[in-house]
């Protein structure tokens, strides 16, 4: 059969084959098929000037130049990669700089990804039994149907149809790259491409050519993501997970929680920059709110845990997406692009496990992270409230705070299925805010205390009509909202944490209350020591502060569920002092921070009027609050 008859005896099987798929257009398919040209150049191109071949030095120059056109295709967005695809074409075409025009490739390939939020991971777990049938429709008359391409027909083309058992063409092949292949074909060679066929059985077809030259596989595979599956070698898969696993992992396809999760994300905020494109910005809004809700939400405290920075821009970048879809502005689209390929950065690690120590230590840091806030107001009232003797309220505090504990470790059991999503932001968010209410009844509750101007004796003597029955309820309600809202988060970062290594959250739990209640010991021994006047005064200030804090907390947490507008300035992002770059946080933080200046300046009299009988020394003159 001469060579001509060959290529149209392939085409021919790829194009029947494939009537009866339904045409599915993609999402930034010139996006993909530049990726995937470069990535062409960045594997092959070496080889080609190593082996100074006319042909293949040929071919390369036709890839580049064809990278330089899809390049322009790009639109406004991708204009400013044009430039660097020339440089690299200028190189090609002369033959020159093989080990950088890889490297080239290989970093524009990332920024592409990234500028274009292009997914490199399948939307959905591929299907190995669609991918060998549709492989056996498709392929086997070409690559034989073990793969070995040993077929009449694979000598006659050039170059030859590709073997899937070569070790060295594999090493340079992952899976998405198998994907753009059957999506766009590889110009001047036999291999068409195959755009009638869905995106999942592209991605099918991609996985399942991987299986062909593993053994069967012997046990169960290490937990992995879909997105580093589909975007490693075998190679790399054998470096991380040992080779005895690579079988394993070729053919059993993951299907985690955490993986479903970030695609419902992903989905989510297509769909917001689809609706954006139509003119629909209130859906796109909705799309957006129902993205981070019920995809990011439900996984966010194990991804913190893992990597607190890639979720800090996750929250900002779902931020702004709102805000560019509020205002109806074709900015959404950019923004959309950089929040899918930050989803796709947290799927390259969502199969991750950690080890027991690690575990440890992160659940030591949590405690003592969402403990602390807690810690200082519930020693600072117990402080107190033991200098003034009312150990009738100590006891009431320590039940507020024990109790809150309780709630969290029910809360852990049960486990974060009953507070994820908005259920989470709602009770985190309306927790802050009630403890807000009750830090500002505590707070001026000691300062009516550090005005008191009689003796410590008579002060005792006056306790009990000072501390009635509802200073009590308030006291036990100051402890348990402090602690509760902690509680909760706390329960919700162990939850998964707890996934990974239970026994770890179990004795990074056990240090972190030893090293909890030693600081509780400390502070408390502390106030015993400290003046009243000064002990009051520093409680106050405490207080007032961590409302502070938690206002801000409270109002991001509403803006996460849509109740709170959002109004975006420049500032700084400080997550644990509450403080986010938004005016609807900044402002009401703000005025309650001014509001005891504010009271304190409103409560001073005229020289001429004050009172002869001075309060003991040190004291100021505001009334005490009964």
């Amino acid at each position: 059969m001469t060579r001509s008859a060959s290529l149209v005896l392939c085409l021919l099987l790829a194009s029947t084959s494939s009537l009866a798929a339904e045409p599915a257009p993609d999402e930034g398919r010139s996006w993909h098929r530049l990726v995937g040209i470069l990535q062409y150049l960045q594997a092959d191109y070496p080889a080609a000037v190593e082996s100074r071949s006319a042909f293949e030095l040929a071919e390369q120059t036709s890839f580049a130049n064809e990278a330089v056109e899809t390049a322009r295709d790009l639109g406004p967005t991708g204009s400013a990669f044009v430039a660097r695809v020339q440089a690299i074409q200028e190189r090609v075409s002369h033959g020159q700089d093989a080990e950088g025009v890889s490297r080239d490739c290989a970093a524009l390939v990332e920024d592409l990804v990234m500028a274009g939020g292009l997914a490199r991971s399948p939307r959905h777990p591929p299907d190995l039994k669609q991918g060998a049938a549709l492989y056996q429709a498709n392929c086997a008359a070409c690559h034989g149907a073990d793969g070995r391409a040993q077929v009449a027909i694979a000598e006659t083309m050039e170059p030859r149809a590709a073997s899937f058992h070569d070790a060295e063409r594999m090493d340079g092949i992952t899976p998405y790259k198998a994907f753009n292949t059957t999506s766009f074909g590889v110009p001047g060679t036999a291999m068409p491409a195959y755009p009638t066929l869905s995106e999942d059985e592209r991605w099918s077809m991609a996985f399942f050519l991987f299986t062909l030259r593993q053994p069967p596989c012997e046990g169960a595979p290490p937990s992995i993501s879909l997105e580093r599956l589909a975007n490693s070698t075998d190679t790399q898969l054998a470096r991380q997970y040992g080779e005895k696993n690579v079988a394993c992992l070729r053919r059993h396809m993951p299907d985690a929680d955490e993986e479903r999760s970030l695609l419902t994300a992903r989905h989510g905020v297509g769909e917001a920059l689809r609706l954006g494109a139509a003119g629909d910005s209130a859906a796109a809004k909705t799309a957006l709110l129902d993205a981070y809700l019920n995809g990011l939400e439900p996984v966010e405290p194990k991804l913190r845990a893992r990597d607190p920075q890639l979720i800090s821009r996750l929250e900002a970048a779902f931020l702004q997406a709102r805000i560019s879809a509020e205002k109806g502005s074709p900015k959404l689209q950019e923004d959309g692009r950089e929040l899918l390929s930050l989803l796709d950065q947290a799927r390259n690690s969502s199969g991750d496990t950690a080890s027991m120590l690690s575990v440890v230590w992160l659940t030591l840091l949590i405690l003592l992270r969402e403990g602390f806030e807690a810690t200082i107001i519930v020693t600072a009232l117990l402080a107190a409230l033991k200098k003034m003797g009312a150990m009738e309220q100590v006891r009431v505090v320590h039940i507020g705070w024990v109790s809150a504990l309780f709630v969290g470790a029910l809360a852990y059991v049960l486990g974060r299925h009953l507070l994820a999503g908005a259920q989470r932001e709602w009770l985190e968010g309306l927790t802050a805010l009630v403890a807000v209410g009750m830090l500002m009844y505590a707070a001026l509750w000691l300062n009516a205390r550090a005005n008191v101007s009689s003796f410590m004796g008579e002060l005792r003597q006056r306790m009990q009509g000072a501390l009635g029955r509802g200073s009590t309820t308030g006291l036990f309600i100051i402890a348990f909202t402090s602690v509760l809202r902690e509680s909760f988060e706390t329960a919700i970062f162990l939850q998964g944490l707890a996934v990974d290594s239970a026994t770890g959250v179990a004795w990074g739990s056990l240090l972190g209350v030893v090293v909890i209640l030693l600081l509780v010991f400390a502070v408390s021994r502390m106030g015993y020591r400290l003046p009243m006047k000064t002990l009051f005064s520093v409680s106050t200030v405490v207080l007032m502060a961590t409302a502070v804090i938690l206002l801000g907390k409270g109002l991001h947490a509403m803006q996460e569920v849509g109740v709170v507008p959002l109004a975006p300035i420049r500032f700084i992002t400080v997550d644990m002092l509450g403080l986010y770059p938004d005016m609807m946080s900044l402002l009401p933080q703000l005025l309650l921070a001014l509001a005891p200046v504010l009271w304190v300046w409103s409560r001073r009299r005229p020289r001429g009027e004050r009172v002869e009988s001075a309060p003991e020394s040190g004291a100021t003159r505001a009334p005490p609050l009964q």
